[in-house]
This record gives C-alpha cells, sequence and structure tokens, in this order.
C-alpha cells in the first residue's frame, strides 16, 4: 500500500475535532457528549456488542493494567483487541489484536468502509471516530474479547456505550482539572461514571476519598465490588534493570500459590497494576478458563512502551510517560530504587495545562541537572511558559533545547543517564529519534 494513502487517512481523521488538541480545553456537556457516539455505533450496527469487554478507566496505571490483561488472555490464546489511547509514534498503536497493531492497509480501508457514516454524524471528535474504528475492527476480527481503556474521564468518553464483562478503576489522582474537576472526589466520579447496572467492579489501589465515591456508584448501581487490595498483596522477590520478580498473594487463601511471576515493566506501582490484572483474571476465571502458567506466561511477556523503557544503554536513556504530580511521584522513587547513586539528567517537556511545578518539585532530588525541551504537540509547553509556571522554582542555569539537538548532543557524550519525561510526547519524540538513528537498543 502506499504510504501516501495512509497519511490522507491520518489527516482525514485529524480534519474533525480533536480536544486532545486544543490548548485551554474547557469542559462543557456539548463537547463531551455521548449522543454522537451512539449514533455512529446504531449507524454502523453496534459492533461493540459483539464480542466481550474488560472496561479500565483510572488516572494512572489503565494502560500498563490493560496491557497485562491483554498478554495473559493471549496466552491462554484467546483472541484479544486491545484498544488504548494516546499512541507513542505510530497512530495505529492505539488499535491492537494479539499485540499486534492494524497495519496501515487495513486502518485506510476501515476509514474508506465507514466514511459516508461518520460524515453522517454532525461535530463527531476524532476520539469518537478512532474508538468505532477500534470497535469494528476488532468485531471484523472476531475477537473473542476486548480491553478497552477510557480515553479521559469516563462518565462521558466515548468507549463508555460498551455493555462491558466487567469494569476496572485503577488509581485515580489529579489530572485533567480543568476538565473532569479540581477535587479527587469530582474526578472519581467521572472515573465511575463507566460503572453498569449489576456489572461488576475491581477497584485499583485507591485513596479513601476516591473509594468513597465509586463504592457509593457502586451501590447505587447495584453492582459488586472487589477491592483488590483488601484481597490480595504483592510481595517483590528480586529486581534489577532487566526486570522485577514477584509473587501476589490472596488473603483469604490458607494455601498459598508459589508461582513467581517475572516482568519487564518496572516500579512498585508496576506491581500494584500487576495485582489489579492478577483480580481481574481471577474474576475472569468464572467466564474463561485461565491457567497460572498463562498468567505468568502473560506477565513475562507484557510490553507497554514508554513506562520507565530503557531504549539505549550507551549512554543509558530511558523515557517515562509520567505527565501529572502522582506519576512524577511514582518516578521518583523507581528512580531512588533502580537508579540509586546515578549521576541524572532529566529532559523535561509537558502539556500547557499541567501542574509542572508539583512535578518538578517531586524529582528534583532524584536527578542532577534537568534540560528542558518542547515537544511537536500544540498544547506542548513553550519555553517562556515553563519558566512563568515554575517562577523561582527555575533551576539555575536553566537550559532550554530542541529534542533533535539535545538527543545528537546526549549521544555524541555517550556517558552519563537521562531519562526523558513530563508528557508521553516527549517520550515518543525522544524514542523515534533513537529509532531513526538506529540506535535503540544499544
Amino acid at each position: 500500500m502506499d504510504e501516501k494513502q495512509y497519511q490522507e487517512a491520518i489527516d482525514y481523521l485529524y480534519s474533525f475535532i480533536d480536544f486532545s488538541l486544543t490548548k485551554n480545553l474547557r469542559y462543557s456537556e456539548e463537547k463531551f457528549d455521548l449522543s454522537r457516539m451512539i449514533a455512529l455505533m446504531d449507524l454502523i450496527e453496534n459492533p461493540q456488542n459483539d464480542f466481550d469487554v474488560i472496561h479500565v478507566a483510572g488516572t494512572k496505571g489503565k494502560g500498563s493494567t490493560c496491557a497485562m490483561i491483554a498478554s495473559i488472555l493471549i496466552a491462554q490464546g484467546y483472541r484479544v483487541g486491545l484498544y488504548t489511547s494516546p499512541h507513542m509514534i505510530d497512530f495505529t498503536e492505539r488499535i491492537q489484536i494479539d499485540n499486534l497493531q492494524i497495519n496501515h492497509a487495513d486502518f485506510v480501508e476501515l476509514i474508506g468502509d465507514l466514511r459516508d457514516d461518520i460524515e453522517r454524524v454532525r461535530n463527531i471528535s476524532t476520539f469518537e471516530i478512532t474508538t468505532a474504528l477500534a470497535f469494528k475492527y476488532f468485531s471484523n476480527k472476531n475477537v473473542d474479547i476486548a480491553i478497552v481503556e477510557v480515553g479521559m474521564g469516563g462518565r462521558l468518553d466515548a468507549t463508555n456505550i460498551v455493555d462491558p464483562l466487567l469494569t476496572v478503576i485503577t488509581s485515580i489522582s489529579l489530572d485533567h482539572t480543568n476538565i473532569l474537576g479540581d477535587t479527587i472526589p469530582k474526578i472519581a466520579y467521572e472515573k465511575a461514571g463507566i460503572i453498569k447496572k449489576g456489572i461488576p467492579v475491581v477497584l485499583g489501589r485507591q485513596t479513601q476519598e476516591a473509594k468513597n465515591v465509586i463504592i457509593d456508584v457502586a451501590k447505587r448501581n447495584e453492582s459488586p465490588i472487589m477491592d483488590v487490595f483488601n484481597q490480595y498483596h504483592w510481595e517483590q522477590k528480586a529486581y534489577s534493570l532487566d526486570s522485577q520478580q514477584f509473587k501476589i498473594i490472596q488473603l483469604n487463601q490458607r494455601i498459598q500459590s508459589l508461582t513467581i511471576f517475572d516482568m519487564n515493566l518496572l516500579g512498585d506501582h508496576q506491581l500494584d497494576n500487576a495485582t489489579t490484572a492478577y483480580a481481574v483474571i481471577d474474576h475472569l476465571r468464572e467466564h474463561y478458563e485461565i491457567s497460572e502458567n498463562s498468567v505468568k506466561k502473560g506477565f513475562q511477556n507484557t510490553r507497554w512502551p514508554g513506562r520507565f523503557e530503557i531504549i539505549c544503554k550507551e549512554p543509558l536513556i530511558i523515557v517515562d510517560g509520567a505527565h501529572n504530580p502522582d506519576s512524577f511521584e511514582k518516578l521518583s522513587q523507581t528512580i531512588e530504587k533502580f537508579l540509586n547513586g546515578v549521576n541524572i539528567t532529566l529532559i523535561f517537556g509537558a502539556s500547557e495545562d499541567k501542574d509542572i511545578g508539583e512535578m518538578i518539585r517531586y524529582i528534583s532530588p532524584y536527578v542532577d541537572s534537568i534540560i528542558f525541551t518542547k515537544s511537536d504537540h500544540p498544547r506542548a509547553m513553550t519555553e517562556k511558559e515553563i519558566k512563568e509556571r515554575l517562577g523561582m522554582m527555575v533551576p539555575k542555569p536553566f537550559i532550554f533545547c530542541g529534542i533533535d539537538e539535545l538527543i545528537d548532543e546526549t549521544i555524541r557524550n555517550e556517558k552519563g543517564t537521562y531519562i526523558a519525561s513530563g508528557s508521553i510526547f516527549i517520550a515518543g519524540a525522544v524514542k523515534e529519534i533513537l529509532q531513526s538513528k538506529k540506535l535503540m537498543g544499544q
């Protein structure tokens, strides 16, 4: 297929309303409304009803948790769809079956097939169209089950038209406060909007104020709730920059499994995500046959780019999609555990709606210098905005540098440790540059 056709398809998709590219976006019911999505899905015969769905919301950890659940089900031999956002490099990363992203030819064909129906729905958005494409693709390819990550929030998210087998809510913290609300209870209420009447809820690690809101919504919907960390906990056995080994212990079991799992996603927060994924799999065993060996193989095979991902060893370059204060706190903890005593340069850039003061406050004690940069994303913060936001916290010397120039300089040095973070787009840009220079994994 001519790659020009693929680029034309992407341009067509972005010709619609894309709230993710809108600077200073503010919440309104007119913008975030399920009526457009319902209308489109009716036109294309509701493909989301053709397979089982696990629906996953949360502020942090939902993508990693989705990837783990999908990997375990794939290891058992099921045909598994995975829908996530955003992408790091290629748009088609968002839509996968059995760990293979939709190829460009299928993507172009799918948009062509749905184009007339898409254009019949007034004010449809890019994310709504993408969600419809994913569901249609999964239906066409006869997946057994799809793991569907909420884009933002939950209650009014385009994915919230599914009738799931199970809903999952991972850790909730402050993010997208201009859209979802400026307190944990407000954000928790939006996330809990994915809870459906009578459908079980698996609840990952939460603050008490978030938990109270979610439990209240679940009770009103008569939805049984599994509070994961009241029933399971993890025990780390070993760790290195290559992987970490752990056990998951069920607190109500007199006889404990002896299985030690191995996973290349690093950090204690990933062990929280793994425990949540394990609880989901345990619940799914009421509907699907899933062996403990498949769980072990699934964890071992899980790949989720941009999560403390080592992309170059000489010099050591790590990319991480942390993009809010809570995730920067977890990144700091991971640095302390895995890179204690190492001289680290942080490559930092963020979107204009982020609390970069808190992010820098968390990370500063764990890095030796910071280089500020900017991705090509329309909502990326400029040098001027960074200085204004940081105020007295601006480090001396303050260095702002383009990503291409920065990576060239880093490669020439061939020493030190660099962590690129603050935005999935910063992580993706660094990774893409290194790929283009054929330096990945060196």
